[in-house]
């Protein structure tokens, strides 16, 4: 099982090697994350953007432009639709966002003709993996950057994702945490009504391959003496491999307080469309944005 963020990287060094197609790397940040993964061996990759200027950011971050392929295309939207065309074509196993807008990204991959998308039914969210000092494995969250309100179905849904996560990183049968505001299950809450109901849907079998239980409040899912305190029994109380969120204000609220005061780091991915699609930003640190190339890279087909 892989209880930090490192031992990614090493479990992708041992799995055939696959395949990144960057949409509109024009810039310092995209080239110098998928630099290191290449150097790492943990993908192969392919630029999609100007040839020019990336070549002009390779000479200036000193990296050498040889070891991408590169893929000729000026225009912002046009150089998206083009790396998600790679991708439909077989030529790539994950996408990542370069300097694209996140919503012309995001309008490439959800186009209904040209996209990623394997139905027309199917949903994206946003798993991170955080590593944090003070709990003792690793924090499989969702979701924390697509889905404002996810409602019933959804959240089912994002279950879902989080489980195939902790599959990846070999924890066979995860524990989830429905998280609320408080443990007690609340008829005024919808969190806590619809975690209930997740909860007993687990119960009954109807959530494969996982212990879901909730609702819980954040310190009794991760916590073992509050857990005790408040005198909840079962196994996912303060011992939680994944947190499910009510909403994105919650959850984006957790994964930015465990980053910028815990000094957490994580991997991230939007997970849903045919491939994993990493939605990197400029505010992330070198460190995230190679976690979140080799967490990709792990789950990806």
């Amino acid at each position: 099982m892989i209880t930090n963020l490192d031992q990614i990287l090493d479990a992708v060094k041992s799995k055939d090697k696959k395949r990144l197609v960057a949409a509109y790397a024009n810039d310092a940040h995209t080239i110098g994350a998928v630099s290191a993964a290449v150097d790492k061996g943990i993908v192969d990759a392919t630029l999609v953007g100007d040839i020019e200027t990336i070549k002009k950011v390779c000479a200036s971050e000193k990296i050498d432009v040889n070891k991408f392929e590169l893929v000729q295309e000026a225009d912002e939207q046009k150089a998206a639709n083009l790396a998600v065309k790679l991708i439909n074509e077989g030529k790539g196993n994950m996408l990542m966002k370069g300097l694209v807008s996140t919503d012309k990204y995001m309008r490439a991959i959800l186009n209904k003709e040209s996209g990623l998308m394997p139905g027309p039914k199917a949903m994206l969210s946003h798993v991170g993996v955080i590593g944090v000092k003070t709990y003792h494995k690793l924090l499989i969250c969702s979701d924390m950057a697509i889905i404002p309100a996810p409602d019933l179905r959804q959240k089912v849904g994002i279950v879902g994702f989080c489980v195939n996560v902790a599959k990846a990183l070999g924890i066979d049968k995860p524990k989830v945490a429905m998280i609320a505001a408080t443990e007690q299950v609340s008829d005024g809450m919808l969190a806590c009504t619809e975690a209930a109901i997740i909860a007993k849907m687990s119960d009954r079998g109807q959530i494969k391959n996982a212990i879901v239980d909730g609702p819980l409040a954040v310190d009794v899912a991760i916590d073992k003496e509050a857990a005790t305190i408040k005198k909840l029994t079962g196994d996912v109380a303060g011992d939680a491999d994944c947190l499910v969120f009510p909403n994105i204000e919650s959850g984006n609220a957790f994964y930015k307080a465990c980053t910028k005061l815990a000094g957490a780091e994580l991997a991230a991915m939007v997970v849903g469309a045919k491939v994993p699609c990493i939605l990197s930003s400029r505010g992330d640190s070198e460190h995230t944005k190679l976690y979140s190339i080799a967490l990709a890279a792990l789950t990806a087909k």
